[in-house]
């Protein structure tokens, strides 16, 4: 099979934060795309620049290649294993790639069916937020097949920078869990960082400017930094999808014996913000839990 905006059909379930633009980029070059998103409005952008609207069933019998970009692990479960859903209703030899976060276990599993059904399957979570899907510059953790990956290559550029091939089913998602590690704890020192310079009388928007650019530099030092400063804390990501992908990581680390305190940790002030209502703000939202 080869990739190409004149004869192959683009599906994109989950039209949200991130996956508006990316299914925009998708649009943008020239493929023929098919969205469906459970609340219709969120998609009706992407509807007037050409896009098809179509329920999930249709939409799998109509498509040469899948994407999916949802919320929760139950919501890749239904969309791939319901009775409605793609793997029951896709084409044969066509491709369906899941770019959720979700448990490497459940992206075996899919796996295991798609293959049943002569489909192919790949687990594609990203890292980047909304600012990476909306420039098109995703860092993308991909497992499956080699092949099907290295097909489906052009489609990846259109949404990311920095692609990897990590290995055979569920090892998209490892890499994810080992992305929010790092961010989990990193997001922790950010708050405490900053609240630490307002409290000492430093001007933090200085302090910004000088350790943004050391060893103590980070994607969310500069990008979500500022907005803690600002008090902005509308979704890149969403608090609530953090927590399931803190859990979900914690979930995978008992299974191989490991512990992880600075993850348990992240996870448990997270909850705390969580039942401050916050669900629905960004990650950076943490920093209420210092200055409140």
């Amino acid at each position: 099979m080869q990739i190409n905006p004149q004869t192959t059909k683009v599906g994109f379930i989950g039209t949200g934060v991130m996956g508006k633009s990316m299914a925009g980029h998708i649009l943008d070059a020239g493929y023929n795309l098919f969205v469906y998103n459970r609340t219709k409005s969120k998609a009706e952008e992407l509807l007037n620049k050409g896009a098809v609207f179509l329920p999930i069933d249709e939409l799998a019998r109509t498509c040469d290649l899948v994407i999916t970009m949802v919320g929760f692990p139950k919501d890749v479960e239904e969309v791939y294993l319901g009775n409605n859903g793609l793997l029951k209703n896709a084409r044969e030899n066509s491709i369906l790639i899941d770019m959720t976060t979700s448990p490497p276990s459940l992206a075996v599993k899919i796996d295991i069916e798609a293959k049943k059904k002569g489909v192919y399957f790949l687990d594609a979570p990203v890292s980047g937020g909304d600012i990476g899907a909306k420039n098109a510059t995703l860092s993308i953790m991909v497992g499956g097949s080699e092949e099907i990956f290295n097909i489906v290559l052009p489609i990846f550029n259109l949404l990311g920078k920095n692609i990897v091939y990590q290995g055979s089913a569920g090892s998209g998602q490892h890499t994810k869990m080992c992305n929010q590690i790092v961010i989990a704890t990193g997001m922790i020192g950010v708050a405490e960082s900053l609240y630490y310079a307002i409290k000492s009388g430093l001007d933090p928007e200085k302090v910004l400017k000088s350790i943004g650019g050391g060893a103590a530099g980070s994607w969310s030092l500069v990008n979500l930094g500022p907005k803690m400063l600002k008090g902005d804390f509308a979704p890149g990501f969403y608090v609530k999808h953090f927590i399931k992908d803190m859990k979900i990581a914690l979930d995978e680390a008992i299974k191989m014996g490991l512990k992880l305190p600075g993850l348990e940790l992240a996870l448990s002030l997270y909850e705390e913000l969580s039942k401050m209502g916050e669900d629905n703000s960004g990650t950076q939202a943490i920093f209420k839990l210092y200055m409140k």
